[in-house]
């Protein structure tokens, strides 16, 4: 059984919560984000609290109960604090730059690989520091991973692109062992 459905949502100060037939619509200072709603899953919004419920009790309600809990609580944080994530790219040579929309990175390649960012996303660069923000918590964190993907993170140097607070497992090489 769920526990996460349980558990109530508070709603922050200037962010509206309004039900459709099959979506709840959530708006606050940053935006606007539409989450989709099971059939099995009703949500009721009394004052500044929402409580999901399940409307029987066979596994699939009990699986989604959990989940749309957990994905309107995230618009909700979404569109009053937003999210961020933070990837380091570590390496000599190894660059990054932002132009427009779309980020640059020369990480060893022979190319210089782009990556256009959705609209919903913002990024800044810092020296070799990439901070993706948005309201949307599943797209940044795509879009970080999609980025980590590029070049991930290797043990013997710890070359690569990696989360902020990521911890590297290093391996000793080939004269570790004497």
């Amino acid at each position: 059984m769920s526990r996460i459905g349980k558990e109530p949502i508070s709603i922050p100060a200037g962010v509206e919560v309004k039900t459709e037939t099959s979506q709840v619509r959530i708006k606050g200072p940053k935006g606007e984000l539409m989450v989709d709603l099971h059939p099995k899953i009703k949500l009721a919004v009394e004052g500044n609290i929402i409580q999901l419920d399940k409307l029987d009790n066979t596994r699939i309600a009990r699986e989604q109960w959990g989940l749309r809990r957990s994905l309107v609580n995230n618009a909700v944080v979404g569109v009053s604090k937003g999210f961020e994530k933070t990837l380091e790219v570590v390496g000599v040579g190894y660059k990054v730059d932002l132009q427009g929309k779309t980020i640059v990175l020369n990480v060893g390649f022979s190319h210089p690989v782009k990556i256009d960012l959705p609209k919903s996303v913002n990024a800044k660069v810092d020296k070799n520091k990439i901070t993706l923000s948005g309201i949307d918590k599943q797209e940044v964190g795509e879009l970080a991973a999609v980025i980590r993907r590029i070049r991930p993170p290797e043990p013997y140097k710890g070359k690569g692109i990696k989360y902020e607070n990521e911890q590297i497992r290093r391996k000793a090489g080939k004269s570790g062992g004497k």
